[in-house]
């Protein structure tokens, strides 16, 4: 996906410093979505 790839671009891009402590990045797909203060579900509740 173009945009998952852009955003762990520029997460890199900002965020690496190159010393322990930079962290790591998680990239996995999402079953769902839901909006706890409204119950919505799905693309609705993005």
């Amino acid at each position: 996906d173009k945009m998952a790839k852009k955003a762990i671009d520029t997460i890199i891009k900002t965020a690496r410093t190159g010393k322990i402590g930079d962290g790591k990045i998680f990239v996995y797909p999402i079953k769902d979505t839901i909006r706890i203060r409204t119950g919505e579900k799905g693309q609705k509740a993005i």
